[in-house]
Formats: C-alpha cells, structure tokens, sequence
C-alpha cells in the first residue's frame, strides 16, 4: 500500500498536499477506473500501484482493472508496441482480429465496471479497443499512451488511430510523442514514489547485504542498468561500452531486471545478454523477481553511475529512480530520458556504446562531478518528477474533462 499523502509533506511540503486535497474535494465521489494488462512488472504497474490509492486518499472513488490475455494475443500488442516505436512488424488482419476478440472477452467481465464510471483512463495500446465495446459508457474515457510512438511504423498507428481518435482526450509523457487527434491531448510525464520499497532511504546494513547477495566487489567502481530485458533498452549497448572502459579501469557491471507478464520477448532478450557477457565473471547479468524492489533499491544506491542506454524510451522511471538517489545518470538521447537528463548536469545524453564508454571514463576520472551531478539530479526530481506533481495534473485533467471546456492543454 502507498502510504498516506501526509507522509509526503517532509519532502515536498504541506502546502503541495494541501492543494491536492482541495483538488480531490472537487472531484469527491467521481468513479474513476485504470484499465492496463498487467499488475506486476513495469513503469505503468508501479504507477498505478500508488496512484490508484492517493487518488482514493483525495476523495476520488479509484479502482484498478486488468486486462487478461493469451500468449498469442500479448506477442501481437508486443508486436503493436514495437510498431508504435518505429520497429517495422507485420501484424495481419486475424492478428488484429485476435486483439479485438481478446478484448471483447475482458469487456464482457469489465463492462458493468466501465460503464458506469465519470472517467476510465486506458493506459497504452493492449486494451485500447475496450471504448468500442462499451455503447452504453456515460462517464468521459482517456487512452494514456506511456510509449514513444514520435516516429511509428505506419501501418500499425493507422489502425491504432481508427481506435484512439474515438477517445475523449488523450495523454502523452511529452509534446514529440503526441500525434494528430480530434480531440484534446495532455502531457503529463510519470513520477515515482519516494516513500516506496524501491526508493525509500537504505541502512548501511541493507546495502551490504544487497552487494553480498550480488557478489559485488566493494573497492572497485559500479555501473548498473535496470530495466526489462527488452531490445529497445540495449542492454548489449551496455556490455559494449562496459567492455570499452574496462580497458583503462576495472569496473564492474549490473544488468538487472525482470519480465513484465504482458512482454513475451523478455526471454530471448536476456538469453542474448548471457551470450554477449561470455561469462564475465564482472558482469552480473540478475533476472530479478516482480518484487524485488528492495534489491533494486539497494544496487541503485550502490552504483557510481546509473546507466539507461535505451534506444527508445517513453520515459524511463529508472532514470527518476537513479537520479533520486543522487547518482549521475548515462542515458540514450532519445523520448522521456531527455527530459530528465539534463546533459552535463544531472548526468549525460548518449548515442552509442561508445559515446557511453567516454562519460563513464570522464566521471570516474572527475569524482568532484559524480557528486555534484547526483545532487543536481535530486534536487531535479524533487521539483519534476514525484508522485504530488502527477497527482496534481491527472486531477486537473479530469476537472477540465468534466466542465467540457478542454482544449489542446499542455501540462509540464
């Protein structure tokens, strides 16, 4: 459980959770539903696992629904998820009959549910097509898109528009992601949670305990990437560019991460992780648990340098994560990283293993710049990218659903 907005006023102060109460009181007893396709694994699943109860704590009557699926029907949104990401993917007609028919089944158990509520806010394409098979909705309906789609494969955002268009609004992590709708679009970047088990403060204790279950060597400098073992996140990028500045320094490196049950390529992913690392005794490649948080916690802490070489990225809440814990972080010039890595000063924006390698040996010759950019980082996260300020915008959206007099509305 999230805890209770009060215990947020330490670090953002009382004025902030004010607002948000005064807020909720506006809203007070509206019905609104997430809808997503998995509970566990992911940005969206830990969102929505504290934005769901401080949204109840505001007044607001929130619930948290999820989609069920076959293997086949999660390789096809996988195959739609990449397409939206600019990867070319063939999709045929019963695929897309396949995703439709999915879909009608979780209607017939969610309809009741969807239907009723003021605002059901959709998040990302695998249940996307819910809006069409409930006629009877009367509240106001949200597809929330948390990927890239800046540069789509075509033929996949053709079809996926003839469903999205039919929303009421619609929202996205930053302006470039957007694309030509008939309706009113928001940006409202994600947040975590600094109070949750993967963020929260760590003893000295815990730390030691997290670098011997992972075999770390104290003395020497770490860098660690989190993430899904997906291709997007390049997680061979990284063993390249570790292996690039192993030359002239002896660190070591942390690939962790878990599979999301609605992402069915993480397997092959990681298997070619363990190839590229060719059993290097100093690449610690860990496929961790869905609640594995504390670990992660724990490695993110005891890193030097955080890296998030992701050739695509909606917005990447491992960056938040790694600059909240005041680490400098190295990360691919691409989506939402942008938005965060402020180059030069929270960490360094980078293309290639190489350019990767280079910001690493520069850091671990300048440690002054290691702390000074840790500390920027925070700060930045403080200010941008806690759950208060999300909160903040998804009930200001839904006040200006409500009065119907929305137009395009930018919040940053």
């Amino acid at each position: 459980m999230s805890p209770s907005l009060a215990a947020y006023e330490s670090i953002v102060n009382s004025s902030v959770v004010a607002q948000l109460r005064r807020l909720g009181k506006k809203l007070e007893g509206r019905r609104v539903v997430h809808v997503n396709s998995t509970r566990e694994g992911g940005g969206v699943a830990e969102i929505l696992e504290w934005m769901v109860p401080n949204m109840r704590d505001v007044g607001v009557d929130a619930s948290w629904e999820v989609i069920h699926g076959t293997p086949r029907f999660f390789d096809i949104t996988k195959g739609i998820h990449n397409g939206l990401q600019g990867k070319p993917v063939e999709l045929s007609k019963k695929d897309w009959m396949i995703y439709q028919d999915v879909n009608e089944e979780n209607a017939a158990r969610l309809r009741p549910v969807l239907e009723e509520a003021d605002v059901v806010i959709i998040h990302d394409p695998q249940p996307a097509y819910l809006l069409q098979l409930c006629p009877n909705r009367k509240g106001k309906w949200i597809w929330r898109g948390h990927i890239d789609i800046s540069r789509p494969f075509r033929p996949v955002w053709k079809y996926l528009r003839t469903i999205v268009e039919k929303y009421d609004a619609s929202i996205f992590s930053m302006a470039e992601f957007a694309q030509p709708l008939p309706h009113p679009q928001f940006l409202v970047p994600p947040s975590i949670d600094p109070l949750s088990e993967k963020n929260r403060e760590m003893t000295p204790a815990e730390l030691s305990g997290v670098r011997a279950e992972a075999g770390l060597d104290p003395d020497r400098p770490l860098l660690v990437q989190v993430s899904r073992f997906d291709r997007f996140k390049d997680p061979i990028g990284v063993i390249q560019a570790y292996r690039l500045v192993r030359k002239v320094a002896p660190v070591q490196l942390v690939l962790a991460g878990g599979g999301a049950t609605d992402d069915p390529e993480g397997k092959a992913v990681l298997e070619e992780v363990m190839e590229a690392a060719e059993g290097d005794p100093d690449i610690h490649v860990l496929l961790l648990p869905s609640g594995a948080h504390a670990t992660i916690n724990g490695l993110q802490r005891l890193a030097d340098i955080v890296l998030q070489k992701s050739t695509r990225e909606g917005f990447g809440l491992t960056v938040t994560e790694g600059l909240w814990k005041g680490k400098p972080v190295i990360g691919g010039d691409v989506g939402g990283i942008r938005l965060q890595v402020v180059n030069h000063h929270t960490g360094f924006l980078v293309n290639t293993p190489e350019g990767a390698a280079h910001r690493i040996r520069y850091l671990l010759h300048h440690h002054e710049r290691i702390k000074e950019m840790g500390e920027e980082g925070r700060e930045f996260v403080r200010e941008n990218f806690l759950l208060t300020r999300h909160l903040r915008e998804y009930l200001t959206l839904m006040l200006a659903i409500r009065s119907g007099k929305s137009e395009r509305i930018l919040l940053v």
